[in-house]
């Protein structure tokens, strides 16, 4: 047998990863208690903010949340074009690290002009 039908076969015995539709997601939420969702109690523009600081804050709410899992699945399947989801943070799609403030980087550690 040669590799590539080792290949076919293996890749036929794996099953793909299951949609996480958005209406999943609220329905899981539904059967929790509305107090322990970050996103629920919040003003949802947090989850969805300008600024890099609210961003980690909104980040950082997730952490605790019940549904966080299946939020992210959910938000990685779908490939959302940008939001926190899950805890993480989503631009066009994929997962970044962090939120870069707008406008151009300082030149120098102490915030001033370089000479």
């Amino acid at each position: 047998m040669t590799i590539s039908v080792l290949d076919r076969q293996h890749a036929a015995d794996v099953q793909p990863a299951p949609r996480v539709p958005l209406g999943v997601l609220h329905d899981a939420a539904a059967t929790v208690d509305q107090d322990l969702l970050p996103c629920r109690i919040n003003d949802a523009e947090l989850w969805f903010a300008e600024s890099p600081t609210d961003v980690e804050h909104a980040k950082n709410l997730c952490t605790d949340c019940p549904v966080q899992a299946l939020c992210l699945d959910g938000a990685l399947e779908r490939r959302e074009p940008w939001g926190v989801w899950g805890g993480e943070l989503f631009l066009q799609g994929v997962v970044i690290p962090r939120k870069r403030p707008r406008g151009r980087p300082r030149k120098n550690q102490d915030g001033g002009a370089a000479a």
